[in-house]
């Protein structure tokens, strides 16, 4: 509940107390001269009558609109100022489905689910909680440890899901709804529109309003390589080439997401790279790559020794 518009109805207007005021306007109260030739009524009895009214009211009012089922998450520990749906939140606030949580400068509030895990909301964030496994960051920092079992946690963004494949990892998003994913254990996979990326320990990956999410690269990769890929992503084309030739074996993951992010015309430079470093099966060819099958792409990626593809094919129909 925003406190000064109850008060004085400045800042911005809280859902529920419009509601109930639209409820009550019948009763409000009138300066005679909007009743002339009305009596005023004295009895105790028409008192009683006009508080049973503004109490049905009210009664009526909290079942029109009922407050919206609490999820699993409860604040477990905050720090400075944080609100949900208006109202300071302390120890074991539960987040109603829907709910906005938001913390001011230097708030942090860190939430619980137990079958779920654990998330940590940073300074000047807006999270809103959608069920017990799927949340919403608008804009700010969110730090997540979660130990459900893999793809059954997402976080939506602006600009793209972040399905949680067992793992920890943060997650921030400015403003303008760009973003920026890193993951410190196990896996997150990244979706939007069509365009997916595989994010394992030590890497992170840039996510853009309107385009989703880009190419993962190591933390530790050159930094020779993380420019020309940000400039290829800004629409560099001939930046590709500066990414292949910084790459070392280790960066396989970020050539194997550039294979399917290139032209036709730049494809067979990649792979011929990517075979540079990375041992390949047999059954890959060069032509298969070329041509996007589906087959071969997934026996490169599983050429990298990260994990199969089919541990977390089937993530994407799920959260589609």
């Amino acid at each position: 509940m925003n406190d000064n518009y109850l008060w004085d109805k400045s800042g911005p207007p809280d859902p529920e107390i419009e509601r109930l005021e639209r409820t009550l306007a019948p009763l409000r109260y009138r300066h005679r001269g909007e009743v002339a030739g009305l009596a005023r009524p004295r009895s105790r009895a028409w008192m009683a009558a006009a508080a049973a009214v503004v109490m049905g009211a009210i009664a009526i009012s909290q079942f029109a609109f009922p407050l919206a089922p609490a999820t699993a998450w409860q604040v477990s520990s905050v720090e400075g100022a944080a609100r949900a749906g208006g109202r300071q939140v302390g120890v074991s606030t539960a987040v109603r489905r829907g709910q906005v949580l938001r913390t001011g400068d230097g708030g942090r509030v860190t939430l619980e689910a137990g079958e779920v895990g654990r998330v940590d909301l940073g300074p000047d964030s807006e999270m809103r909680a959608a069920t017990d496994r799927r949340l919403q960051l608008d804009r700010g920092q969110l730090h997540a440890f979660i130990w459900a079992p893999p793809r059954q946690f997402v976080v939506d963004t602006p600009s793209a899901h972040a399905v949680d494949m067992g793992c920890e990892y943060t997650l921030n998003v400015e403003k303008n709804g760009d973003g920026l994913l890193k993951v410190a254990m196990g896996w997150v996979a990244f979706r939007f529109a069509g365009q997916e990326s595989f994010i394992p320990e030590g890497a992170e990956c840039v996510t853009r309003k309107k385009e989703g999410p880009g190419i993962p690269y190591y933390q530790d990769a050159p930094a020779g390589l993380k420019d020309a890929l940000g400039a290829f992503e800004r629409g560099d084309r001939p930046a590709c080439a500066r990414i292949l030739a910084e790459a070392r074996p280790r960066d396989g993951l970020t050539l194997w997401h550039l294979l399917t992010r290139v032209d036709e015309k730049d494809r067979g430079a990649v792979f011929d790279r990517f075979a540079q470093l990375v041992a390949l099966p047999a059954g890959v060819s060069r032509e298969g790559v070329v041509r996007q099958d589906a087959k071969t792409i997934d026996l490169c990626w599983n050429a990298l020794n990260l994990e199969n593809t089919g541990w977390w094919r089937g993530w994407e129909r799920k959260w589609e």
